[in-house]
């Protein structure tokens, strides 16, 4: 297969059908790593190189298929184990976003929340 796909490039090639792309002869673009710590850039770049993706994104993949889980599930129970996984995945993808968490977002949590700022007894479980 690969022979083929080699073959048809040189043959696309002798027939000058790349010679007046967009960009030819220039250097492929820099990525923007602008919102990395420069101390880090390489090791990202080794990483993607490697096929690694950053936790952030690996949890978001996770959040996708535990909603295809939930809404494939039919019992009761069930459903309820997969949803309150992705509810935690999903408070954990935001706390990671470093952004305030909306408790609304999560009802179970936001009440006992709010109990224990408010000194009550509930812990959270």
């Amino acid at each position: 297969m690969a022979l083929v796909a080699e073959r048809k490039i040189r043959e696309a090639m002798d027939r000058g059908e790349f010679d007046n792309l967009a960009g030819a002869g220039k250097p492929l673009p820099e990525e923007d790593l602008s919102g990395v710590p420069e101390e880090l850039r390489m090791a990202y770049r080794v990483l993607k190189n490697a096929g690694c993706l950053p936790p952030e994104v690996e949890l978001r993949k996770e959040i996708v298929n535990l909603r295809d889980l939930v809404r494939s599930t039919e019992d009761d129970e069930g459903r309820r184990k997969r949803l309150k996984e992705l509810q935690f995945r999903l408070l954990k993808l935001e706390m990671m976003r470093n952004r305030p968490v909306n408790l609304e977002a999560f009802p179970e949590y936001e009440e006992k929340v709010v109990e224990m700022l408010s000194g009550g007894s509930s812990r959270l479980r």
